[in-house]
């Protein structure tokens, strides 16, 4: 049973006859026994809650900042009218609209309420009870029960990285050929024959082509396709920290480092499968949290997102031995790997430096990692002492974050460093270049 407003309003009104009554004591008694009846008859005539039929539909995914509209069907199987509210409950990162929904439903009606969910946060966004309150015709007091209707919606990373594919992929149609635009580099699949023009690279001359004819004929390539491209996404304690501004939130906060890591990965995944190279996936920290192999051309964007919606960044040290075998385990052929990760000093040395040559001797390894431009914010402040000191511990960090690339690139690394929007870009563009050098 539950009590509403009017009931406390009424009781203190009859505070009013109490205090001016002769009798006092009969007056309270009397008006207490009436507020007591009412409120029983009340309750008995309202609605029952645990008559009502439930039942969800809508959408099961979305991506981060879109609205979900989550659609609850109420049936009401009693024999009386249902009169109150319905909340419909969610958890708070959801924020979930409106609150409560009014409802009168006359025995045997069914209604559909919807519930617009704006959820701020990846995963999986699973609804909690759904509250059901009736109240009697006075409007004293109602009855009240919770169900348990289960929904889950998958909120997938957004793709803010899909606008930059457009140029990419002209870049690369370029690059094969496709365009009467002429890239310098070479391949590792031959293409066809031609005149020797200034400026080719003598390697390439076919001296036995040129022995048959009277001028000299030169090799052209095309990058080989059919390549397989290994994205590792560590989801270590280096990714939790947050950077840059959150676009798809109303009061910008910074993302996690893992999620714009998410969104270079989805970028690359994209340009290199109509590159024609197979991808694979494996998010891992001391376990594999997530992988994606052996997914189709057409499937792998769509695994790929959901895949990786429900990681989370876990705080604790990544192993990178057990990163190492996990990918060697899969992958038996020569790949290009791309390690998604952070340029953190006492992380690389005692931890990836140790492993790397065993990546290195077989794959073509790529490390990928997010700065942080606040600290290229402190590094410029001169303004008084404290900005001065800011400066330089900004500057000592960017000088052990160039350090620890240097070493990397030393064990055949490549590495691109970069702010948290250039970095799906950045990455999309070494992944080209080393295809024009011919170094996939």
């Amino acid at each position: 049973m539950v009590i509403t407003g009017r009931t406390g309003l009424i009781a203190l009104l009859c505070a009013v006859p109490i205090a001016l009554s002769p009798w006092p004591a009969l007056v309270f008694t009397g008006a207490l026994a009436l507020l007591v009846l009412a409120v029983i008859v009340d309750t008995v005539l309202a609605g029952s809650p645990r008559a009502l039929r439930l039942d969800r539909s809508g959408p099961t995914s979305a991506r981060l900042g879109q609205p979900v509209t989550a659609v609850l069907s109420v049936d009401n199987t009693a024999r009386s009218r249902f009169r109150g509210v319905i909340r419909d409950a969610w958890a708070p990162s959801a924020r979930a609209q409106p609150r409560t929904h009014d409802v009168n439903l006359a025995a045997g009606q069914r209604v559909q309420i919807e519930t617009t969910l704006r959820p701020v946060r990846r995963g999986d966004q699973t609804s909690a009870l759904v509250t059901a309150r009736s109240v009697g015709p006075l409007g004293l007091a109602g009855r009240q029960c919770s169900h348990r209707v289960p929904w889950q919606v998958r909120i997938l990373p957004p793709f803010l990285s899909r606008k930059h594919l457009p140029a990419r992929l002209a870049r690369l149609r370029e690059l094969e050929g496709m365009t009467p635009v002429l890239i310098r580099g070479q391949g590792t699949e031959f293409d066809s024959l031609r005149e020797y023009v200034v400026g080719d690279d003598i390697r390439s001359i076919d001296w036995r082509a040129t022995a048959r004819r009277a001028d000299v004929v030169v090799r052209t390539w095309r990058p080989e396709r059919d390549r397989r491209v290994v994205i590792v996404l560590d989801t270590g304690r280096t990714s939790a920290g947050r950077v840059g501004v959150d676009p798809t939130a109303a009061d910008p906060g910074g993302w996690p480092r893992l999620d714009w890591s998410m969104d270079a990965a989805l970028l690359l995944a994209a340009l290199a499968a109509r590159a024609g190279d197979h991808v694979d996936f494996l998010a891992h920290d001391r376990v594999t949290r997530a992988a994606v192999v052996n997914a189709s051309r057409t499937e792998l964007l769509a695994q790929l997102v959901d895949a990786m919606a429900p990681l989370e960044p876990a705080l604790i040290e990544s192993d990178a031995r057990t990163m190492v075998a996990a990918v060697q385990r899969r992958v038996r052929r020569r790949a290009l790997v791309v390690l998604l990760t952070d340029l953190n000093a006492s992380a690389i040395d005692e931890g990836l430096l140790t492993v790397i040559s065993q990546l290195t001797d077989k794959h073509q390894v790529l490390l990928a990692a997010v700065s942080d431009p606040r600290v290229d914010a402190l590094a410029a402040g001169r303004s008084d002492a404290a900005a001065v000191y800011d400066a330089a511990a900004a500057e000592r960090a960017r000088n052990d974050r160039r350090a620890v690339a240097s070493r990397l690139r030393r064990s055949g690394v490549d590495v691109v460093d970069a702010p948290p929007e250039d970095l799906a870009p950045a990455l999309a563009d070494h992944y080209l270049a080393m295809k024009a050098a011919g170094r996939l």
